[in-house]
């Protein structure tokens, strides 16, 4: 049952985002059981006659039959949605109104609408990335636990209460009113950022490499572009930020499970069509006079891009680029990732003297790759046992077999007394 799986998670999203249109915001729950419903109508189904040839159809079809059943069940003791209660309550307007809802076109736009009601602005970063996770995606509370190292019971908490501040606005989000729109539209950005940067390299406890949650974050982005209001330079930074970077997944991690660095990837195995599709999305988000820090991050990510091998790679640009980007958004992360570059450009020695100067270091004690950097670069000095020992301490951080066998290789290649 995985393609089932598979089938059920990327419908998910769209089953629950057009019955809240139906039933409102505060039916929010009312919406998941439905869809949960039809999730379990479909396997007792299909165990017995097979898939059909449209899944999504029938699912979709199931879905909107079961809110009807709802609807005409419920529409005396519960309100549903503000703007549709008159249509509702009679017969003559009740199934017209939901065929019209369930029509492609409105579904795609009920997404966006969800998607921007999960960015409501009372709710912190986690809470937003973990509605658009569980509600949009349709990932367990176990496995955004896991992705966001977390536990079930707190990720539930933080999605109840979540759930909870949506339910008061009645309705999902206007995604035709342009000031709301504009405002809300940073909030969903760096959402969707936090999504992308979790799959490619986040610190779940099973993998250091969740293909999917990209994937996910690429898809929600593609729809955001669709979009009049969407976009934006910002959003074409955004986009192509993850292009770039989501055509090294296939070298991200070995035949064997392994992780893979950058320096040491094969980019013949790259995704072309993304590198290219992510240059186009990079010169897109050009038009406008703002640099975020999307821009940057995909500038970075095109300079690799463009370089056939290591050897070739821009590291100046790439270091002046990093500079840029500690003005805007400063964070001991980007320092170290800058520190990592002048190592490429001017030699291991100048790579740690920059990262001894981060100011704010100290936040980056409980970061592997921490621990990690330094060990890569004393090992290029010729300092086996100092290295060894940043990368135990790195081994002592690591969040997760790949991790861990990553950095028990480094500590091998240290005892060995390779010169990198």
């Amino acid at each position: 049952m995985e393609h089932s799986d598979h089938l059920f998670r990327r419908e998910a999203g769209r089953m629950v985002a057009a019955l809240t249109r139906v039933f409102g915001v505060h039916n929010l729950a009312l919406a998941e059981d439905v869809v949960q419903d039809a999730f379990c109508r479909a396997l007792e189904v299909w165990k017995l006659r097979g898939m059909p040839e449209n899944p999504s159809a029938w699912l979709m079809a199931t879905a909107k039959n079961r809110a009807l059943d709802v609807l005409r069940r419920q529409r005396t003791a519960r309100t549903f949605a503000p703007e549709l209660e008159w249509q509702l309550q009679s017969e003559l307007t009740l199934v017209p109104v939901v065929e019209e809802l369930f029509a492609a076109h409105a579904i795609k736009d009920d997404l966006l609408r969800m998607m921007f009601s999960c960015c409501h602005p009372r709710l912190p970063e986690e809470a937003q990335v973990a509605l658009v996770l569980q509600i949009l995606c349709g990932f367990s509370a176990d496995e955004i636990a896991g992705a966001f190292v977390s536990t079930h019971a707190a990720i539930e908490k933080r999605i109840m209460r979540a759930k909870k501040v949506l339910a008061t606005s009645k309705r999902l989000f206007d995604v035709a009113a342009s000031v709301e729109f504009s405002a809300r539209l940073p909030a969903v950005h760096r959402a969707l950022y936090l999504l992308f940067n979790e799959g490619y390299h986040g610190a779940s406890a099973e993998t250091a490499v969740r293909v999917e949650l990209c994937r996910e974050a690429m898809r929600l982005t593609a729809i955001l572009l669709e979009h009049p209001l969407g976009t934006t330079p910002v959003t074409y930074a955004l986009a192509a930020l993850m292009g770039l970077h989501a055509a090294r997944l296939p070298t991200r991690v070995d035949a064997s499970g392994n992780l893979t660095t950058l320096l040491d990837q094969d980019r013949s195995q790259w995704d072309h069509g993304l590198v290219a599709e992510g240059l186009k999305f990079l010169e897109l988000s050009a038009s406008g006079p703002e640099i975020t820090e999307y821009h940057l991050g995909a500038t970075i990510a095109s300079v690799h891009a463009r370089a056939l091998r290591m050897d070739d790679t821009d590291w100046e640009t790439i270091v002046a680029l990093y500079d840029t980007l500690l003005t805007i958004r400063p964070s001991p992360i980007v320092a170290l990732n800058r520190a990592v570059a002048v190592a490429q450009k001017e030699g291991p020695e100048r790579g740690l003297e920059e990262i001894r100067s981060i100011a704010d270091r100290d936040r980056l004690t409980a970061y592997p790759f921490y621990s990690a950097a330094l060990g890569e670069l004393e090992l290029r000095c010729g300092r086996h046992e100092t290295a060894r020992e940043h990368f135990g301490a790195a081994l002592a951080l690591a969040r997760n077999p790949m991790e861990r066998r990553f950095l028990d290789r480094r500590i091998s290649a240290c005892e060995r007394g390779d010169a990198q």
